[in-house]
């Protein structure tokens, strides 16, 4: 095989396809992207067995020879990387070497066989939508920070993607918080479906969308799913697992709600997290008459206090939290204010922004 291009042309291609081939892998051929050479252009592919990317660019590319080759990643990530701007690159695969040219610059890697490569089962799917990417991209972006890491539970280390006819909903629990995002906009004729995306998909989809209204196509299967977007189609596999019922978790009436200003909080929260235990990251609120003080401490002896102005007018209450879970849901939501809705000092409370009704959070409170 052999093509040339300009730096340009590949270099975000090759960025992103990279990002999905693990630094340590069981087979040798996984550190490796598949690039595949035809009559119209370009196919680059990375995979870790879970999750597979393909790249295809047909425009800026001139095709000398067809052909394929399985080229290292990350040096070719690196190589493409460092070249100067708007430099034109040739790369040519013979036998078990990969030459990539450039100007001056002459570049030989050692190749593994395609027929090693593995490649992710192309299953038909169940169900077909679009989502224009600003929704996809909001889906996950208000939830996907709650998703547990490496928990036990495995079904935790991942995301709910529920698809109705009513609506695109993403959930994301750790067990101590949740997150989750509604989109009023169903699927047609789909029954109540939940899929678990594993993190690895959740972050690789994320990488892909931009903030626009084009649409990225989602195919969701039995162990898979499939979303295509410009000249990248991502696949991944998904978590076999029960995801716990997260409706029964949303607090339903409380009879103490604050509202406050959200950067306000946001800052008094950052300002508290300095002086908190590093280990637990616990502040105690103290809800009183339009203000709450929030207090943090270590085991240095070192204290925190901030007095925050807020409209409250509920029962005075004194609840503990893990500041880093009330600090990462104030830095999604885009409202000017948030209201945070409390029972008692042994009840979860509930996150809102007020006019942004598409997204709820709730956050487990610890004992301090």
């Amino acid at each position: 095989m052999k093509f040339t291009t300009d730096r340009e042309t590949l270099l975000s291609a090759v960025q992103l396809v990279t990002g999905v081939v693990e630094r340590r892998q069981t087979l040798p051929v996984l550190g490796n992207l598949l690039v595949i050479v035809d009559d119209e252009g370009v196919s680059l592919t990375g995979t870790d067995l879970e999750v597979e990317l393909v790249a295809r660019v047909t425009e800026g590319v001139q095709v000398e020879r067809t052909g394929e080759a399985t080229i290292p990643a990350r040096k070719l990530a690196d190589i493409w990387r460092s070249l100067p701007e708007n430099a034109q690159v040739a790369v040519e695969a013979e036998g078990d070497r990969a030459i990539v040219r450039s100007g001056r610059s002459r570049f030989s890697l050692a190749t593994l066989p395609v027929a090693d490569f593995p490649r992710v089962e192309s299953a038909p799917g169940d169900i077909e939508f679009s989502i224009a990417q600003l929704d996809l991209r909001r889906l996950l972006d208000q939830t996907g920070f709650s998703m547990a890491q490496q928990d036990v539970r495995y079904f935790l280390n991942g995301l709910l993607l529920e698809v109705s006819s009513e609506h695109i909903r993403t959930v994301a629990t750790d067990g101590h918080r949740l997150a989750m995002c509604t989109l009023n906009k169903g699927v047609a004729g789909a029954d109540r479906v939940q899929v678990i995306v594993p993190r690895k998909g959740v972050v690789e989809l994320g990488r892909l969308l931009r903030d626009g209204d084009d649409p990225v196509y989602i195919t969701l299967g039995k162990n898979h799913l499939r979303a295509s977007q410009g000249g990248y189609t991502l696949t991944t596999k998904l978590v076999d697992g029960r995801f716990p019922e997260y409706d029964k978790v949303i607090p339903a009436d409380s009879q103490n709600a604050l509202i406050g200003d959200r950067e306000e909080l946001k800052q008094a929260f950052y300002r508290a997290s300095i002086l908190s235990n590093e280990k637990y990251r616990g502040v105690r609120l103290s809800l009183e008459r339009e203000q709450i003080t929030i207090q943090a401490n270590n085991p240095e002896q070192e204290e925190a206090e901030e007095i925050v102005a807020v409209e409250y007018n509920g029962s005075p209450m004194e609840i503990g939290f893990n500041v880093s879970y009330l600090q990462d849901v104030l830095n999604v939501l885009d409202t000017e204010t948030v209201r945070l809705s409390i029972n008692d000092a042994n009840s979860s409370a509930l996150i809102e922004g007020p006019g942004a009704d598409d997204s709820v959070y709730v956050v487990m409170p610890m004992r301090l």
